[in-house]
């Protein structure tokens, strides 16, 4: 080794031999919408004093880079909202290529339009966007207060900013059971990809979730019965399984934590915006890095210790008058 070369800095690797090599880094606990599954209707929110700054993000994300970490995904809340969103995706975007493969985000769309063409500017390639249904009256429904027609408008202005778009839907049942083939057939025509996702027991909510939750294998059924769907072999860093379908250009992705746990080849780690890392999204154990990075203590070390104490697996369930697994909400870790 040379005299003034760095040594060799150790791959994060968790207790169970798992390489994380994705990083969902939360930049606010802030949302413009109140979505029925993932928040209260009076949120009580964070004090800013207690949020990492931008310059703390990325200062702690380019570590993570420096120890494997190949994806980062810019998460919330929403992360739109966030004042210095601009500055920060630039930052990160000017390490893809050297140690960043990729940096993406996911967005409600409320504010899309706005800051689509910054995001591709800094390098980001691809989005997804939360859209949970194309009826107005059902998307202001679940959402609150969410206009349809602002998505919408900020999907097809990431579209023009040269940005892939894939879309997140929540199945929820009673509420949008009916909207999957027409969603399907929206993301065909819209040069979007598509992915569903079974309702997670994080935070309190009003709504018994027990109550709209439905495994994806029941959701999807009617698309079965209408086109045949088959698996393709396409990674993109997180836990969905893909499937291509029957004459559709549309890739479709399942993301089912309750139904079928995916956690085995779990390569995640999240960092909210209070600079925690929590060892699983399902459990409250976490590692303080704000003040270790604060006070110039071990970075690192706090890191190594919380990858050892990575649980296997999360232990999700839902169950009629059930508590959520933990308190927090979804928007608190970062989704």
């Amino acid at each position: 080794m040379a005299a003034n070369s760095a040594p060799p800095v150790a791959p994060l690797t968790d207790g169970h031999g798992r390489r994380i090599t994705y990083l969902r880094l939360s930049v606010t606990d802030r949302c413009d919408l109140r979505c029925r599954y993932c928040m209260a209707e009076e949120m009580q929110f964070l004090p800013r004093s207690a949020v990492l700054s931008i310059e703390e993000m990325g200062a702690l994300a380019e570590r993570f880079v420096a120890r494997g970490v190949r994806r980062i995904r810019l998460t919330g809340g929403e992360p739109l909202v966030r004042r210095g969103i601009d500055l920060l995706a630039a930052r990160l975007g000017a390490l893809i290529g050297r140690g960043l493969d990729e940096l993406t985000l996911t967005t409600n769309g409320m504010r899309l339009a706005e800051h689509a063409p910054m995001l591709a500017e800094a390098g980001v390639r691809r989005i997804n966007v939360s859209l949970d249904t194309l009826a107005p009256d059902a998307f202001r429904h679940i959402t609150r207060i969410g206009e349809l027609a602002t998505a919408l408008r900020g999907i097809a202005a990431a579209r023009a900013a040269g940005l892939a778009v894939k879309i997140n839907m929540v199945a929820l049942a009673g509420l949008n059971e009916d909207q999957l083939l027409p969603m399907l057939d929206w993301c065909a025509a819209n040069g979007c990809d598509l992915t569903l996702i079974e309702t997670m027991p994080l935070g309190e909510v009003a709504d018994d979730r027990s109550d709209h939750y439905i495994p994806l294998h029941h959701f999807i059924a009617p698309l079965r019965a209408d086109r045949a769907i088959f698996p393709v072999d396409r990674r993109t860093g997180g836990p969905a399984r893909y499937f291509g379908i029957e004459d559709s250009p549309v890739t479709l992705g399942l993301i089912t934590p309750l139904s079928d746990n995916f956690c085995a080849t779990c390569n995640r780690i999240r960092l909210t915006v209070e600079g925690r890392i929590y060892m699983c999204l399902g459990q409250d154990d976490h590692v303080d890095l704000r003040a270790a990075l604060r006070e110039g203590d071990d970075v690192d070390g706090l890191i190594d210790a919380a990858l050892a104490g990575k649980p296997r697996a999360h232990d999700f369930q839902i169950e009629r008058k059930s508590t959520p697994a933990v308190a927090r909400h979804m928007s608190a870790t970062g989704g």
